[in-house]
């Protein structure tokens, strides 16, 4: 089995299709899915599809992106939707340099606000960070956090190392697969198998042969051949740890 450890089922792309997606991961023996927030709106959403799968499990939580959007009372909300049975985590909350859609100074507020609320309630944190690696280790480190993922990392191996001494886990997309992709392979090489994770980060990102369509769960598979391939071991192998080890994070076990 397989566990895709991000997608964003509630997207709109997936409008009149999701019961099919899903059947369509089961069929390619992915097994769960985490389907993450990235606002108020998406998190209950995202827990809406947990209830009515029985394979689907939720995040809630404020990205970058809409931190400047942010109502008031967010934390009151992203709390509340965390105390839901099938919540697993706290994300996706972050820093984003690269579009910058929220002030800077607002993105740190609420990124280490979602930190403190993950501290106090020992939940796992699911992080975005683009093109704001020192930040976002800085806050990290200072947060105190333990249970964290780096969702879909495209970042250097020396950046990896230091995400492992923090005791974190990488989550690797369908990046892993692109031709000019060469840093997330060396990461995929080189990092413990027991601290990895796939996803899709669907609809997006979607790995070679897929690529250039809609991403969906059924194509984590695809990443799982690639690491295998780059690993130089079975697919079953890589199958098997990067479920235990979102099983383990998730609180799936």
């Amino acid at each position: 089995m397989l566990i895709d450890a991000h997608a964003h089922l509630d997207h709109e792309r997936f409008d009149g299709e999701r019961e099919a997606v899903i059947a369509r991961a089961l069929a390619a023996g992915v097994g769960l899915i985490v389907c993450v927030g990235s606002d108020l709106k998406s998190s209950r959403e995202s827990l809406a599809l947990a209830r009515a799968n029985t394979s689907v499990f939720a995040a809630a939580g404020v990205h970058p992106h809409e931190a400047g959007a942010a109502p008031p009372d967010y934390l009151d909300e992203v709390r509340r939707l965390l105390a839901e049975p099938k919540m697993v985590a706290l994300g996706e909350i972050g820093l984003d340099y690269h579009y910058d859609f929220s002030p800077r100074p607002v993105q740190r507020q609420v990124f280490e606000a979602q930190l403190e609320l993950a501290r106090e309630l020992g939940c796992p944190v699911v992080v975005h960070s683009r093109k704001a690696d020192a930040d976002t280790a800085r806050m990290l480190a200072e947060s105190g956090a333990s249970r964290v993922v780096m969702h879909c990392y495209s970042g250097d191996w020396p950046l990896a190392e230091r995400y492992l001494e923090l005791g974190y886990f990488i989550s690797l997309s369908g990046v892993v697969t692109f031709p000019k992709s060469a840093e997330t392979r060396e990461v995929a090489l080189r990092l413990p198998l027991e601290r990895l994770m796939l996803e899709t980060d669907a609809p997006y990102l979607a790995p070679v042969p897929r690529r250039g369509r809609r991403n969906e769960p059924a194509y984590v598979r695809y990443t799982a051949e690639a690491v295998a391939s780059i690993r130089g071991i079975s697919l079953e192998e890589v199958a098997r740890q990067t479920t235990a080890n979102a099983k383990l994070f998730f609180g799936l076990v």
